[in-house]
C-alpha cells in the first residue's frame, strides 16, 4: 500500500492535457475579442480574427467623381482619377484591384484594364494602380459613377473604435457614462457586504449565543434560493420607501443577493482559524471587536479576497437587477451590460464597436480576477480539510 501510495498517476498526462484544453477554450474568445477590437468594420467582414495579421479580400463600395469633376472632350463629359486614394472611404494605395464591376448584380464582371460599358453610351476603365477613365455622352449625375471593387487589402488596425466607444456619443449611446455607472453599482455593492457579512461570520464562528444553529443552517438554506423569487416583492419594497429608481436601491438588492454567500465563506473561514490565538487575546484583555479588527481580519484576507473576486464579477456582469432596480429612461444611470444590448439595437452591423464595447466591458474583471487570484483558491477551500 506504501508503494501504491507514493507512485505517480499514470493518468496525471490526460490531467495536464485537459486543464491546457479548458485554459485555451477560455483564452481564444477573449484573444479574439480584443483583436476585433482593434480591427475596422472592413477588415472584420472580409475575414476571422485569426487571419488580422494577413492580407483579405474584400469587396468596397466606392464612387467615382460626379459632375463637379466633369470635362468636356468633344461631346463627352469625362471624369478621370483615383479610386485607391480619391474621398474618405477610399482604400489606399496598398490595396491590390482584382476585379470591378458597376452593378450589385456583376460585383466582378470586369478585370483590370477592360472597359465596362453600359447605359447609354457610358464606358468605365479601372486600371491596377487605381486610376480610371469613366466617359459619358450626357451630363454626369453629382454624385458619380457607383464602382464595386475585389481587392485584395494589407492588415489594418486602428483604435478609432475605442475613441468612439470611450469618448463620443451621448444619452445611450455613451459606452464612458455607462462605465462609470457601472463602477459606481459595483465598487459599494461589493464592500457593503463584506463588511456586513464579516461581522455576521465572527459571531457564528466565536460567539456563542442562542440561535446560532438555526442562523447558519438559514444561511445555507438561503444558497440555494434563486434572486428571481425575490426581485418583484424586493421592487416593491424599494418603490414603497423611494429607493426604487437609484443606485441605493440597488446596492441594498445586491447586498442582500449576496451576503448568504458571503457570510457562509467567511464563517468556514474564520472557525479554521487557531483557537490559542484568540483565547490568548482574550486572557490579555481584548474585546470581541479587538480580536476581531486586529486579528480575524487580518488573518482572513484570503477568503475576504475570493468573496470580493466573485461579488464583483457578478455585480459588473449583471444586466437583470440593472434592468429591474436602474429605471432610467434617459440613461444616466445605464450599466455597461444595459448598454452593449443598446448598442446591439443601434449598431447591430457595426461589429467592430460591438466587440470594442465588450472588450472593454471585460477588461476590468479580467485585471481584478488576475491580480487576486492568488487567494481564491485559499479563500475558497477555507474549512473544507481540517
Amino acid at each position: 500500500m506504501s508503494a501504491a501510495a507514493g507512485k505517480k498517476s499514470g493518468l496525471t498526462w490526460a490531467v495536464h492535457v485537459s486543464v491546457a484544453f479548458l485554459v485555451l477554450l477560455w483564452l481564444f474568445p477573449t484573444v479574439g475579442l480584443f483583436v476585433s477590437s482593434f480591427r475596422t468594420a472592413d477588415q472584420i467582414s472580409a475575414s476571422g480574427w485569426w487571419a488580422a495579421l494577413t492580407s483579405s479580400e474584400q469587396i468596397i463600395q466606392l464612387r467615382a467623381g460626379g459632375r463637379d469633376s466633369a470635362t468636356r472632350e468633344g461631346d463627352l463629359f469625362v471624369v478621370e482619377g483615383n479610386l485607391l486614394t480619391d474621398g474618405e472611404d477610399a482604400p489606399g494605395t496598398d490595396a491590390t484591384i482584382k476585379a470591378f464591376g458597376v452593378s450589385s448584380r456583376a460585383i466582378g464582371a470586369y478585370s483590370v484594364g477592360e472597359t465596362a460599358e453600359f447605359g447609354d453610351g457610358e464606358t468605365f476603365v479601372l486600371n491596377a494602380d487605381g486610376s480610371y477613365r469613366y466617359t459619358s455622352v450626357e451630363e454626369l449625375g453629382r454624385r458619380g459613377q457607383r464602382v464595386f471593387v475585389t481587392a485584395i487589402t494589407p492588415p489594418e488596425f486602428t483604435v478609432e473604435n475605442y475613441g468612439t466607444i470611450l469618448f463620443s456619443g451621448t444619452g445611450q449611446d455613451n459606452m464612458a457614462k455607462a462605465f462609470f455607472n457601472t463602477l459606481t453599482v459595483t465598487i459599494p455593492a461589493t464592500i457593503i457586504p463584506i463588511l456586513i457579512a464579516a461581522f455576521a461570520a465572527y459571531a457564528l464562528a466565536w460567539m456563542q449565543f442562542p440561535g446560532r444553529a438555526l442562523l447558519i443552517a438559514a444561511v445555507v438554506a438561503l444558497l440555494v434560493v434563486p434572486l428571481q423569487l425575490a426581485l418583484i416583492p424586493l421592487l416593491r419594497l424599494h418603490l414603497g420607501i423611494g429607493i426604487g429608481k437609484g443606485y441605493l436601491g440597488v446596492w441594498l438588492a445586491h447586498t442582500g443577493f449576496g451576503l448568504p454567500l458571503a457570510v457562509y465563506l467567511l464563517r468556514n473561514y474564520m472557525v479554521g482559524l487557531p483557537r490559542d490565538i484568540i483565547e490568548c487575546a482574550k486572557v490579555d484583555g481584548a474585546t470581541d471587536f479587538q480580536i476581531f479588527t486586529r486579528i480575524i481580519l487580518p488573518l482572513s484576507f484570503p477568503a475576504l479576497a475570493s468573496f470580493a473576486i466573485f461579488q464583483f464579477l457578478w455585480t459588473w456582469n449583471d444586466l437583470l437587477v440593472a434592468k429591474v432596480f436602474l429605471i432610467d429612461a434617459t440613461g444616466e444611470t445605464t450599466v455597461m451590460t444595459n448598454q452593449i444590448v443598446e448598442l446591439l439595437g443601434t449598431r447591430g452591423g457595426n461589429w467592430e464597436i460591438l466587440a470594442t464595447a465588450a472588450f472593454v466591458s471585460i477588461a476590468v474583471p479580467l485585471i481584478v480576477f488576475f491580480a487576486m487570484q492568488r487567494y481564491l483558491v485559499r479563500g475558497l477551500l477555507a474549512g473544507s480539510v481540517k
